[in-house]
């Protein structure tokens, strides 16, 4: 088994055009994967989780790859979110690889987001306002350049500690983005076409109903914030049902589809510029264990670590 760490996802050659076209491959092949909802343990600390997330997808040669991410969140961590995989072949059972899976969850994360705006949001949209400006929304904006292609927006940014400007800079050689910043949620979210955010914990919701205007596309990333949208909505939108079906408010969604069944013409999308979209890019192991198959193909295996956390020989019988 190898040891992939987040020094080895970095220096490969993976640049976010791959990362777009994975999760559009992911996401279209969904009905061939092997997806519970993921298992979430809290040990009665407030903000603090650990979800376990089992996923067997099959690729475009007909290979299985199976996995397992662990995401851990501790607020006083820094990072206070860390993930690690492990990745077998499911096709023999043979363990692959132990991953750090940081890069893998911000990239695909970040990578889903952009495929949701590109599908659901309103034509020309205009105005992309983000709140939570750590990685996950940098890697969103990256890869939701990739559908851009040039096309000029506004992005408007929540100010929270000086992150405003450090994200600004990131973006600063793309003259095609036009950067404001809002101090509150009710101006961020007024007048946007598009609205992303990244806040990893949110107590309740950030705005007021009449915030929203018609023909916005609210992709709450970590799916805290915004529950009112989820009762005046016209349509809501996930990754996978299983995930979401037990939200508070599942079963009062005036309209609700995966994303995946939009993709692949089985469930329609928007469908007039007025309507009011969500979409719970939840997160799921399918997009994880897709980037880790993609990028264990990728690597040059004779350049990573070998361990072996399985000594059949050494095994103890009672």
């Amino acid at each position: 088994m190898k040891l992939v760490t987040f020094r080895d996802i970095e220096s490969s050659d993976i640049g976010m055009k791959d990362c777009v076209e994975w999760v559009a491959e992911a996401i279209k092949a969904k009905g061939d994967a092997i997806l519970p909802p993921k298992i979430s343990l809290n040990p009665g600390i407030e903000g603090v989780f650990a979800n376990f997330m089992p996923c067997i997808v099959k690729d475009a040669q007909g290979r299985s790859w199976g996995g397992v991410k662990m995401v851990t969140r501790y607020p006083g961590r820094f990072p206070s979110l860390d993930s690690k995989l492990i990745l077998f072949d499911a096709d023999n059972g043979d363990v692959l690889a132990l991953m750090d899976a940081d890069w893998i969850t911000t990239m695909r994360t970040g990578a889903v987001a952009a495929h949701s705006i590109d599908l659901l949001a309103k034509s020309d949209y205009r105005t992309i306002s983000i709140v939570g400006l750590g990685n996950t929304a940098r890697a969103a904006l990256l890869a939701l350049l990739e559908y851009l292609g040039g096309r000029d927006v506004d992005v408007r940014l929540k100010r929270y500690k000086g992150q405003e400007d450090l994200f600004m800079e990131r973006f600063s050689g793309y003259d095609n983005l036009h950067f404001s910043c809002v101090d509150t949620y009710d101006e961020l979210v007024r007048g946007a076409d598009v609205v992303i955010s990244a806040v990893t914990y949110i107590a309740d919701d950030v705005c007021a109903d009449d915030c929203f205007d018609e023909g916005v596309l609210v992709v709450p990333v970590h799916t805290r914030g915004f529950t009112n949208c989820d009762l005046f909505f016209d349509k809501v939108y996930a990754d996978d049902r299983g995930h979401v079906d037990h939200f508070k408010n599942f079963d009062q969604f005036n309209q609700f589809a995966e994303v995946a069944d939009v993709v692949n013409g089985r469930a329609v999308g928007r469908e007039r510029d007025d309507e009011r979209i969500l979409v719970y890019n939840i997160g799921v192991a399918m997009h994880d264990i897709v980037f880790a198959a993609k990028l264990y193909e990728r690597m040059d295996k004779e350049k990573l670590v070998d361990i072996d956390l399985c000594q059949p020989e050494k095994k103890f019988w009672v």
